[in-house]
């Protein structure tokens, strides 16, 4: 049985579309996993039902037609890599979203953009000249804008959402990576396979019963959500290359700011609308020069 992955095609429109039904999901993902935690399901429960149901939709639909050869993979230690900073971004990201409005962690996701430009510099040897150094400072000013370090209004899950952000944005670049090595039902058989495993322990040792249909049906779908959006997201990255779908990552704003006002009572305060504009600048701007810096005939292009 063939695992030859797809191969990555220059459809941008359908990548965008793609990508823009990720992020309505990630979106519902972190709302999910906020109303599970103030019903009071611990984390590490949480997150197994979300990657162990993955892990089954990933199986059901695959093993079928693909059979074993679904666990072939051309780099297993990228894969591993993979399955690792996406566990350690789901781990942050759903202990902070108990005690942050979304908008707060949203907005703080928005640094993803920010972070992969830094993180390029050690892991892909690229060349980040003064002006992305730049916008990656005054990016993380609208940060502490938002979060108001020392402050009475700050939480120290701040620190864990910042984490995840880091943790995704090494997620985003081993996604990229594997595009065209390893086809997106193997990337997703691993990328829940590993967390089911390592989480099972833990999430059997606290496990909490959920008390009503509502929070049964919130938990089960959790892990259909993150199936569904982490595939969209890994076809996406074949069809439209990063540098394109990044700038629709911040529609999440909007998805964001609905779901805390209207399912949480928690509308955003003064400081997200000064601090999340200055960071969502900061990573068009990033993105803006990168473009500007890949055209081989500009006259930019020796200034990095």
């Amino acid at each position: 049985m063939s695992t030859t992955p797809a191969p990555i095609e220059e459809r941008r429109l359908l990548g965008i579309g793609l990508a823009l039904a990720a992020y309505f999901l990630f979106v519902c993902l972190d709302g999910s996993a906020k109303w599970l935690g103030l019903v009071g399901l611990p984390a590490l429960q949480v997150m197994f039902v979300r990657y162990a149901v993955h892990l089954g939709l990933a199986a059901a639909i695959n093993l079928p037609t693909k059979g074993l050869a679904l666990l072939r993979t051309n780099n297993f230690w990228l894969e591993m890599a993979r399955a690792a900073a996406l566990v350690g971004s789901t781990l942050c990201n759903f202990t902070a979203v108990r005690y942050l409005p979304l908008t707060v962690t949203g907005a703080i996701a928005f640094t993803v953009p920010l972070i992969v430009t830094a993180l390029s510099v050690v892991f892909l040897r690229e060349r980040v000249g003064w002006r992305r150094w730049t916008a990656i400072a005054v990016g993380f000013v609208g940060v502490l804008i938002i979060v108001r370090p020392g402050s009475e209004v700050f939480h120290p899950a701040t620190l864990l959402s910042l984490g995840g952000a880091v943790s995704y944005s090494s997620y985003a670049m081993l996604t990229r990576r594997l595009a065209g090595v390893d086809s997106a039902g193997t990337q997703q058989f691993y990328g829940a396979a590993l967390p089911t495993l390592a989480l099972a322990p833990f999430a059997i040792a606290a496990w909490v019963w959920p008390t009503n249909a509502v929070d049964w049906t919130v938990l089960a779908l959790i892990g259909v959500i993150g199936f569904a959006g982490h595939q969209f997201v890994t076809v996406a990255s074949r069809f439209a290359p990063a540098s394109a779908l990044a700038p629709f990552g911040y529609v999440q704003i909007l998805f964001f700011t609905a779901a805390s006002w209207l399912i949480f009572n928690q509308p955003p305060d003064a400081s997200l609308y000064i601090g999340a504009p200055i960071v969502m600048a900061s990573g068009l701007y990033i993105w803006l020069r990168e473009r500007a810096l890949a055209k081989p005939t500009s006259p930019i292009a020796e200034e990095r």
